[in-house]
């Protein structure tokens, strides 16, 4: 069975990805900003690491000891129009969805690759591959999120590392919900806020997404890319057949 480290424990995705992993064996590290919310997971190690912070991620590393696989999963959503959406706030979503997952992937590879093995999973989105109105400062996250995975795909296979991409549409897990939000007053972009929901379709659960990560895992030879559920497969299908000359969106708006 695997060490796997992951990052985002405490709730949703990596809640439900540490208790998966560690019912099928694996060896588990939960990670999270607060380490007292991961008091009730049955896991090997609860750690704390805050992917934003170099030295928060240097000693959960050093802590964590040797591990295989890491699943990358903190990060965080908003709703805005790309006019009206701080800089400050956009930069603070890049360090946490974006650099993030580099920084911690940066600390883990030179160890896998002297073993000349090792995993990393990151745990993007449909919206790594299109492109949502309001949740546009997401989607650009995911974007360049998955622009490194692949990169690191080229430059670490050579080394016997392995990456992949899960890709979900949405999910249930409280995200969205807990999403900051960024309208003026009367703000003309109202209606697409509105349209949101149809927009993102029909959700998957956590479990869900854990399952496919396990599984990836558990896969000796996995895909770069693994959409979760059948609106994200339908999804990036359709994006893949759209012509790439004019905007592409999975509904149609009333707008």
């Amino acid at each position: 069975m695997a060490s796997v480290l992951i990052t985002g424990a405490s709730r949703g995705i990596g809640r439900a990805i540490a208790t998966e992993l560690a019912t099928r064996g694996h060896r588990v590290i939960a990670t999270a900003r607060r380490t007292e919310d991961l008091d009730d997971l049955a896991v090997d190690q609860r750690l704390r690491l805050d992917v934003t912070d170099q030295d928060s991620v240097d000693q959960a590393l050093r802590a964590a000891g040797e591990v295989d696989i890491l699943v990358s999963n903190a990060g965080a959503t908003i709703r805005s129009p790309l006019e009206n959406v701080p800089i400050a706030e956009l930069e603070a979503l890049f360090q946490l969805n974006t650099f993030g997952p580099l920084r911690v992937a940066q600390g883990l590879l030179p160890a896998m690759r002297a073993r000349g093995e090792g995993r990393l999973i990151f745990v993007s989105s449909i919206q790594g591959r299109l492109v949502l109105p309001i949740i546009g400062p997401y989607g650009a996250s995911k974007w360049a999120l998955e622009a490194i995975a692949e990169a690191l795909a080229i430059e670490t296979g050579h080394f016997g590392i392995k990456v992949s991409v899960i890709q979900p549409g949405a999910v249930s897990s409280g995200g969205a919900e807990r999403a900051k939000s960024f309208f003026t007053e009367n703000d003309p972009y109202q209606p697409l806020l509105e349209q949101v929901g149809v927009l993102r379709g029909e959700p998957v659960t956590p479990e869900e997404v854990a399952v496919a990560v396990a599984d990836t895992i558990e896969n000796p030879e996995p895909p770069l890319r693994i959409p979760v559920g059948a609106p994200a497969k339908a999804a990036l299908e359709a994006r893949k057949a759209a012509p790439d000359d004019v905007p592409f969106l999975p509904v149609q708006l009333n707008w």
